[in-house]
């Protein structure tokens, strides 16, 4: 059992109500050591689970999920808590990281794959880049939606929580982060031309 896991039996950290988060975080960003350490409890479990669904890879999850937890004390300062909960700032800084891990690796691949003798098949080039430029078309249009809708779709669909657990995280009615999503959704959909 890794040094992130919540222990068996114990409640989903993102069910928890903790309305101190916030201000334990903007202690942090006065070198508060004690703040950090009750922001590190809360926190660990749910930035090395959303990086673990990511990564996959046990050892690297652990990894980045440390150098999340310390961009976290070395940049608590930029937390404002007029923009987003602390849980959702740390769960964004988690998820960027590792995408970032992902590219690295993939990166590291496609060099690897470069140096090789073998030929790269055009069909795989064209996915890809098609893939890439559709990544790109998404985040923009990510970008277009108010910070609220983004915040809520963000934790919903790519940290995998559940409505009811993006409303407690974000302290935050279900009604409300259903009615965001569900606009939010419709404004993605709209900006990227699909139908659903």
């Amino acid at each position: 059992m890794g040094p992130f896991r919540s222990a068996p039996g114990s409640p989903d950290p993102a069910q928890r109500s903790d309305p101190d988060l916030d201000k334990q975080l903007t202690l942090v960003a006065r070198g508060d050591q004690a703040a950090f350490e009750a922001v590190y409890d809360r926190l660990a479990g749910p930035v090395y689970g959303l990086i673990r669904r990511v990564l996959r890879d046990p050892a690297q999850s652990e990894e980045v999920t440390q150098e999340v937890l310390l961009e976290v004390w070395r940049t608590a300062s930029r937390f404002d808590p007029g923009k987003g909960s602390a849980a959702t700032w740390v769960l964004t800084i988690a998820h960027r990281r590792a995408i970032d891990r992902v590219r690295s690796e993939t990166a590291a691949a496609e060099r690897e794959q470069r140096s090789a003798p073998a030929p790269i098949a055009v069909d795989e080039t064209a996915e890809s880049v098609e893939a890439s430029l559709e990544a790109e078309r998404v985040r923009r249009c990510l970008d277009g939606l108010t910070e609220l809708q983004r915040e809520s779709i963000t934790l919903a669909y790519y940290g995998g929580y559940s409505y009811p657990q993006v409303a407690a995280l974000l302290d935050t009615a279900l009604g409300t982060i259903k009615t965001r999503i569900r606009d939010g959704l419709i404004r993605l959909r709209d900006c990227l031309g699909v139908s659903w």
